[in-house]
């Protein structure tokens, strides 16, 4: 356990004169300084939502109304027609105020009311212009009529300066789309996988479910649709992920990459200074709900914000069945690294650092099995049971449970690796497919491998060069929202905190900064072999991933875009044609698109594999002439782009298909229907997130600063 003594707020001693009371005025100045920020929080909290429960109203508008309706008063005019009266007749206070004070007080309450009516109003009719999605299927440029007054509607009810959360009671919830449809859809989207036998046999499997148990199946998820915020969200992060017991190091965490041709200073203690004041800026923008929420770009509709809500702080737990995902407070800061890699990183960090937050930062050493059992950590690549186990029978007490509440209580993980990875380019592929898998896996000894790193939210990943990236952990949110936060972290350590000549970080040391304290686990022998097979198991895993990584530089959206062609389309059928050329048939592909329309929405699957993309890939394999082949690719891409719409619209088949067979589970009925479905493996994936922020970068003016994205494991053997 990090025990910090250095600092106490007084001392005393027993003297033949009685208590002689040493005061420490600087402590006690710390202890007074900390009271202040504490209350600060405090009230910014009540301030945040205050601001955000009355949106798209604001707290100003109250009186607004109120010296409104007061005013009236003195006009003899009465707009509550009688209201004020009926309240002045059964004030509880009237006895203790005058005529005048009867009757203001009246009029305030009625105000009040009367604006928390107009707010529900308000947050109503913009709940209700939000569900129209009409607008998604027209033409890009050509907008109707009626879709320029339903941009402007939402632009007049959607407020002024919305905080992060404010549009969360104002989204409408995700539709259960009707039965029909949904067999209709996933009918058309496995038809180029099948020969007529085969489909003829499915195509009987789903009128049969259509008609029997699908209705039965549906009135549930309808009440459920009803009462809870997101039909499908909660299911969804239960069964798909926090009941996986697989690793979930390659098969369901993910990386991302710094830029690809720039590296701000090669130093690596100074970078992950800079990177970690990044990260407590935005973790301070996150909780003071200063960061904008997202829209569609270009256009004025919200997304949904709640997955930001368990960015920091969180760990996701093993258990026998289950696992849950733990969302805690505190000023934690995890580190692993050598002592000599902490002892130079403290010194950038106490430049980076140029405010006192008070950060205590818990260090790790490297750990190697069967080493001083006082220095060794349990690794958390391999299953989840083993390490629920281990969990339960090695870490419940003790040392180790304090430890262990620290890991878990720390706002994010930061590893200083030894390795310089990077683009070179006399081999492009092998440098970055490298560097890939130190991102995904790391040496699997070597990365988030104490008590279970894989489990933080997110890693932050400084190397020896000064290259950086990021591990996530995938149940908490989607990659969109990482997305966001590393945008924000490589601007800010690029453009606005910046290096010295020398590479350094600027600014002054801060001496206050409490230095790293070293966390102490009681590692028996049998936790040892524990800790050795789960080692095995990660090691065996990350030895069967294999990577390769491009740059491509030839084109990018814009010249796709000249030819009137959506950019996602155009990859997906690209993808389409690759991956017939290589196998010589068509599979089921995983694409996916968000539901961030929507309360508490995630995503939804985009069956890429269409009818239409089959006939464009044949076409041209049979080599068409170019007219023919160019209007098969339109209409493959317009194809796609309506069923990417209809998944962003909530009419998506998956994630329907899949609380059915939840339902089916519960209710402890088979269905021959959704169980083929459920077991039909996703060959192609195909998922991408695109970049969010482009206006912190500058790239008209700084094209360098671009990377290659991210990356995540593949989904089937």
């Amino acid at each position: 356990m990090a025990e910090a003594h250095q600092a106490v707020a007084f001392q005393f001693t027993v003297t033949p004169e009685g208590i002689d009371l040493q005061l420490s005025h600087q402590a006690l100045k710390e202890i007074y300084l900390s009271g202040v920020r504490a209350w600060k929080k405090r009230c910014a909290r009540i301030r945040n939502n205050i601001v955000t429960g009355v949106y798209p109203a604001s707290p100003s508008s109250w009186l607004f109304v109120a010296l409104t309706v007061v005013g009236t008063m003195y006009t003899r005019v009465d707009p509550s027609m009688g209201m004020i009266g009926k309240i002045k007749e059964h004030l509880p206070v009237k006895r203790c105020l005058s005529h005048q004070g009867q009757n203001i007080m009246s009029a305030l309450l009625f105000a009040t009311v009367l604006w928390l009516a107009l707010i529900y109003m308000m947050r109503q009719i913009l709940k209700t212009l939000l569900s129209y999605h009409g607008w998604m299927f027209e033409e890009h440029g050509k907008a109707s009529n009626m879709t320029r007054i339903w941009f402007t509607m939402v632009k007049i009810f959607s407020g002024r300066k919305p905080m992060l959360y404010s549009f969360q009671a104002s989204l409408p919830r995700l539709p259960v789309p009707t039965i029909q449809d949904t067999m209709q859809r996933y009918l058309e989207s496995v038809r180029p996988l099948m020969n007529d036998e085969e489909f003829h046999r499915m195509e009987a499997l789903a009128k049969d479910f259509e008609v029997k148990l699908g209705p039965r199946l549906q009135w549930y998820l309808k009440l459920k649709s009803w009462w809870a915020t997101n039909y499908v969200s909660d299911w969804w992060e239960e069964y798909v992920y926090l009941r996986g017991r697989e690793p979930i190091m390659v098969n369901s965490n993910y990386y991302a990459m710094d830029f690809l041709y720039v590296t701000p200073t090669p130093i690596q203690a100074a970078r992950a200074g800079n990177l970690t004041h990044a990260l407590l800026l935005y973790r301070r923008k996150l909780t003071r709900e200063e960061i904008k929420p997202s829209t569609l770009p270009g256009l004025p509709v919200p997304l949904c914000s709640s997955q930001w809500e368990r960015m920091f702080n969180s760990t996701r737990t093993p258990g026998q069945e289950t696992g849950k995902t733990a969302h805690l407070s505190g000023k934690l800061l995890l580190l692993y690294a050598t002592g000599e890699r902490v002892n130079v990183w403290l010194e950038e960090k106490l430049q980076a650092w140029r405010k006192r937050v008070g950060w205590v930062v818990l260090w790790f050493p490297p750990s190697v099995p069967h080493q001083d059992s006082t220095h060794t950590s349990p690794r958390g690549g391999g299953g989840r049971i083993p390490w629920g186990k281990a969990r339960k029978s090695f870490f419940s007490n003790g040392k180790n449970r304090s430890s262990l509440d620290c890991v878990e209580k720390a706002a994010f993980f930061l590893t200083l690796d030894g390795d310089k990875p990077g683009l070179q380019v006399e081999d492009p592929v092998k440098s970055l497919d490298a560097y890939a898998k130190l991102l995904l896996h790391g040496k699997c000894y070597d990365r988030q491998v104490a008590v279970g790193w894989f489990d933080k939210s997110f890693t932050l990943i400084v190397f020896e060069n000064g290259k950086v990236g990021l591990n996530a952990e995938h149940s908490w949110a989607d990659a969109p929202i990482i997305g966001h936060l590393w945008e924000y972290v490589l601007a800010t350590d690029s453009f606005q905190l910046g290096y010295n000549d020398q590479g350094h970080c600027k600014g002054d040391a801060e001496s206050t900064v409490l230095s790293p304290q070293r966390l102490q686990w009681d590692i028996p022998e049998a936790c040892q072999e524990v800790i050795s097979g789960s080692l095995k198991v990660a090691q065996s895993l990350a030895n069967d991933v294999d990577f390769h990584t491009f740059p491509f530089t030839k084109f990018g959206k814009g010249l796709i875009k000249k030819c009137r062609t959506s950019p996602d389309a155009f990859i997906q059928l690209a993808l389409q044609l690759a991956n017939f050329r290589d196998k010589g048939k068509f599979c089921l592909t995983y694409e996916s698109s968000m539901t961030r329309l929507f309360r508490e929405g995630r995503t939804e699957t985009v069956r890429s594999c269409t009818i239409q993309s089959s006939n464009f890939v044949r076409a041209m394999e049979d080599h068409l002439s170019a007219s023919e082949c160019l209007k098969l690719f339109h209409l493959a891409a317009k194809t796609h782009q309506h069923i990417s719409r209809l998944s962003m619209a909530g009419c998506g088949i998956d994630r329907h298909l899949f609380c059915l067979y939840v339902v089916s589970k519960y209710l402890g009925v088979h269905s021959p229907f959704l169980q083929e479905v459920l077991s039909e493996p996703w060959s192609l994936s195909t998922s991408q997130t695109p970049l969010q922020q482009v206006e912190l970068f500058d790239l008209l003016n700084h094209p360098e600063y671009i990377s290659c994205g991210g990356g995540f494991g593949p989904v089937s053997d």
